[in-house]
């Protein structure tokens, strides 16, 4: 059984939504997608129908850049939810310029208030070289953070690489 909240970290490409995605199937539950990815070109595009291809049917699909909370707060205890992904999600915000602690909020308030179990996808951004930008380095400090405040409230935590779940916190259902 899913605690909930559930974090799944891991790198770019590392198999850590296709990971969260057999989480939230294993439940035997209703699934909830929230997709938090905006399509600007075609490159993304094709990424996020890749990812709905790889999917498969059986998902409801809720599409929200930004107020993630909100949509969560309005989820039903049947269900199980995939959010995907918190890195998505804070860079809508940033790029937006929005006020980072306003949109925290909003979301560990969702958390709290969502009756079904929450597994939330993000990316570990903080193993590689320091960016060599600002922008770059604000993200990368704000994703450290966010990540280890959702680690910390979270009863599973699971790092991905090369396809394989390392168990952080908890225990695998």
């Amino acid at each position: 059984m899913l605690p909930g909240l559930t974090l799944v970290l891991g790198g770019a490409a590392s198999g850590k939504s296709a990971f969260a995605e057999g989480l939230v199937t294993g439940t035997g539950r209703g699934r909830t997608y929230l997709a938090t990815a905006q399509i600007h070109d075609g490159e993304m595009r094709g990424k996020v129908r890749n990812h709905q291809e790889k999917r498969g049917h059986g998902w409801r699909t809720i599409e929200e850049p930004f107020d993630v909370g909100r949509s969560l707060a309005t989820i039903s205890g049947d269900q199980a939810v995939l959010l995907d992904c918190a890195t998505m999600w804070l860079s809508n915000h940033m790029l937006a310029e929005n006020d980072l602690d306003e949109a925290e909020a909003g979301l560990m308030a969702g958390l709290a208030l969502c009756a079904a179990p929450v597994v939330i996808v993000s990316n570990e951004v903080g193993l590689s070289v320091v960016p060599d930008n600002v922008l770059a380095r604000k993200f990368r400090d704000a994703q450290g953070r966010l990540n280890q405040r959702l680690a910390s409230k979270a009863g599973l935590v699971v790092n991905v690489v090369a396809g394989l779940p390392m168990v952080l916190k908890g225990t695998l259902p």
